[in-house]
């Protein structure tokens, strides 16, 4: 027998809270209305769901793998629930958004902030994702509009479009030695231990082939995935790090400096979404404010 969407909510409360008791607050119904819904779904599907020891429930191993299932359905169920209340509301619903994670500590909060003067009522959900799962969260409109420094990507369902440029900068504690120069060139940084990134990263790879270009290789001390990572050990005065530009703009990192590298490293800022599905009227909305951003660090692509 399948689950109806009551029973799903029944379970579901009842795993949440781990009582008949709590269940029934949660969902604002009796408690014999919950005990008795539960005790039928167990007798409909076959499988006992939860043990009763000292009048306490415990969830048995089925009903922890159903859960996972379960929880998915939740999910898709409150995704419509939320959509029609966007068609219903028009300019006042949830705008889904995916972006790097250097992006989400920058350029993205510049963005909302413009975006909500306008629309002060709009729900913004931000997730901040690497490229895979960012791509993976458009694809199962998880998220509706993604911007991410997309390196290798060509999937026939997303249309991607670089908006602005970002380049590679060296990020320095303020009282390193070569905190005084204006630009810093790769040969400065060879001799120097790194705070850099695996080269299974794309900014691994990345800072690899910019020290390559000169002869030469770069020199980790310290390896991390993120590049908020990298600049918190500059901050700390783990060593000296090399990062995108826009991770760094404004004033999220004191205590450190901000350097050119040369000669000049640059990758393009890409805004996705699925190609084949039309943007709403908020999307399209916060494509425009994220486009006109103002900020001297900011070299838009035409």
């Amino acid at each position: 027998m399948s689950l109806n969407l009551r029973q799903i909510e029944v379970f579901r409360a009842i795993m949440l809270t781990g009582s008949i008791s709590g269940a029934a607050k949660l969902l604002n119904v009796s408690q014999p209305a919950v005990s008795r819904l539960i005790a039928y779904t167990e007798s409909r599907v076959g499988l006992i769901l939860f043990e009763r020891i000292k009048g306490r429930l415990y969830p048995t191993p089925e009903a922890r793998r159903l859960f996972v299932e379960v929880d998915v359905v939740y999910q898709g169920v409150q995704r419509v629930n939320e959509v029609a209340s966007d068609l219903v509301e028009k300019r006042s619903g949830t705008l889904r958004l995916a972006v790097s994670p250097s992006l989400g500590q920058t350029l993205l909060p510049m963005a909302v902030a413009k975006f909500r003067e306008r629309f002060p009522d709009v729900k913004i959900h931000l997730q901040t994702l690497v490229s895979p799962h960012l791509a993976q969260a458009l694809l199962t409109q998880q998220a509706e509009v993604g911007v991410a420094t997309i390196f290798k990507l060509d999937h026939p369902n997303l249309e991607v479009r670089p908006i602005y440029e970002d380049r590679l900068v060296a990020v320095l504690p303020t009282t390193h030695p070569l905190a005084d120069r204006k630009e810093l060139h790769v040969r400065d940084l060879a001799d120097l231990s790194l705070i850099g990134y695996g080269l299974d990263t794309p900014f691994g790879q990345m800072i690899e082939q910019m020290f390559q270009g000169e002869g030469m290789a770069p020199r980790l001390s310290v390896e991390v995935r993120l590049t908020h990572i990298a600049c918190a050990m500059v901050q700390a005065g783990a060593g000296v790090a090399i990062v995108d530009e826009l991770a760094v703009i404004g004033r999220v990192w004191p205590d450190v400096v901000v350097r050119p590298i040369l000669p000049a490293t640059v990758m393009p800022v890409n805004l996705l979404h699925l190609r084949f599905e039309p943007l709403s009227r908020l999307a399209q909305d916060f494509i425009e404010t994220l486009t006109n951003l103002k900020y001297h660090s900011l070299r838009a692509i035409s």
